[in-house]
């Protein structure tokens, strides 16, 4: 499905695993999280947050925080379906982990993204990421860096 509908926000729960998987490997090949991943993190409540992205029910984008406050929080994923993709899901998603992350009391917020991925290295500095690192062949069996990026809080 494509068009404009507005995609709403949840948390995810253990029934968005199997639509979330679909995605996941559609999206990150070889890279992909496992279902044992995703029941994992969502075990994981005071320390994770992870949400949903859905239009008419269907899930369209994912993604999940790890928060450490006072100091440090992970976006540990994020991902659209490409038949969304800049229709304004990956923000709502960025802006959701970012505001939990302040409300946890976080004062950074770090993340990796694949070096080769130029749309969402476009999107975290639109937020207010910078580059902070590489991290060489991070991606496995892939092989591809990572861009390590950090959003430090404003004073």
């Amino acid at each position: 499905m494509t068009g404009d509908a507005t995609a709403i926000l949840r948390p995810m729960r253990w029934w968005d695993i199997e639509p979330v998987l679909r995605l996941e490997n559609e999206l990150f090949l070889g890279d992909a999280w496992s279902d044992t991943m995703f029941w994992s993190e969502l075990a994981e409540r005071s320390s994770r947050c992870y949400l949903v992205a859905t239009q008419l029910d269907d899930v369209v984008g994912y993604a999940g925080l790890c928060a450490y406050p006072p100091d440090q929080a992970y976006v540990q994923t994020i991902a659209v379906d490409p038949r969304h993709q800049g229709q304004g899901a990956g923000t709502m998603l960025l802006l959701a982990l970012l505001a939990e992350a302040q409300q946890r009391g976080c004062a950074n917020v770090d993340l990796e993204v694949r070096a080769d991925n130029a749309r969402a290295i476009a999107l975290y500095e639109r937020h207010g990421f910078r580059r902070i690192g590489v991290r060489r062949r991070y991606y496995q069996p892939s092989g591809t860096d990572a861009l390590v990026m950090r959003r430090e809080t404003p004073a």
